[in-house]
C-alpha cells in the first residue's frame, strides 16, 4: 500500500481540489493507498473542511492535527509516522506539484531499483520574482548545507517503509527532511517535474 503524507497549512481554498486530486490517485491504485492529512496549526479553515469532506471522500484516510504550527517538517515526519504503507510519497497541499508524481514514485519504488525518489524541477510556473528567490535560496542552500542537492530543490519525495524508518529514527529537531533525505543515502533515484502555478493563495 502507498501512504500519502499532505501537510496543510493556510490551504482552505485549495481542499476540494486537492481532496479530488487524492480521489483519482487512489482509484488509479486500485484503492491500495491511503492518504495522511497533516493539520499544521492552520489558521484557517483548512482542518474544518477536511472533517466534512474526507469521510465521504472515497478513498482510505487519516486527519493528524498539531496542537500548533510546527513547520512542514514537523507535519511531514507526524504523517510518516502516523502511515501504514510499505511506500510513502509527499506532496504538497497547493497542487503546485503535479498529483500524479505519487504515481511515478510509487512505479520507482516498486521497481526495487531505489529505496527513496525525490521530485526534481524541471522548470517552474512562477513569478519571475519567485523563480529569482528559489535560485538563489537553493544555490546558498547547495553550498553551505548539501551539495548533492539537485539546482532546482526538492519539495516532494517517495521512499520505502525502511528509509521511513531511518527518517523517523534520527529524531532531528533543528534540521531540513530534504538535508536528512541525502544525508542518509540508500539507493535514490531522481524525477524531473515543473512546477505549476498556485491556484489559490499565496
Amino acid at each position: 500500500m502507498l501512504t500519502l503524507v499532505i501537510p496543510v497549512y493556510r490551504n482552505e481554498e485549495s481542499i476540494s481540489d486537492l481532496v479530488a486530486a487524492v480521489g483519482d490517485l487512489s482509484r488509479a491504485l486500485g484503492g491500495d493507498f491511503e492518504a495522511v492529512f497533516v493539520d499544521d496549526g492552520s489558521p484557517d479553515g483548512s482542518r474544518a473542511l477536511l472533517q466534512e469532506r474526507l469521510p465521504r471522500a472515497g478513498f482510505r484516510s487519516q486527519l493528524v492535527v498539531l496542537s500548533r504550527n510546527f513547520g512542514s517538517f514537523a507535519a511531514v515526519r507526524a504523517g510518516l509516522a502516523a502511515g501504514k504503507g510499505e511506500q510513502f510519497a509527499v506532496m504538497a497541499a497547493d497542487l503546485q506539484e503535479p498529483p500524479d508524481l505519487a504515481l511515478r514514485f510509487h512505479e520507482e519504488l516498486s521497481s526495487g531499483r531505489c529505496d527513496v525518489v525525490v521530485g526534481t524541477r524541471d522548470g517552474r510556473g512562477d513569478s519571475p520574482g519567485a523563480r529569482l528567490a528559489s535560485a538563489i535560496f537553493w544555490f546558498l542552500y547547495r553550498r553551505v548545507v548539501q551539495r548533492e542537492i539537485p539546482p532546482g530543490g526538492v519539495d516532494v519525495f517517495g521512499c520505502t517503509r525502511r528509509f521511513r524508518d531511518e527518517i523517523l529514527s534520527l529524531r532531528e529537531r533543528n534540521s531540513t527532511l530534504v538535508g536528512l533525505i541525502f544525508w542518509l543515502g540508500f539507493r535514490r533515484r531522481e524525477i524531473g517535474y515543473v512546477r505549476r502555478p498556485r491556484k489559490h493563495g499565496t
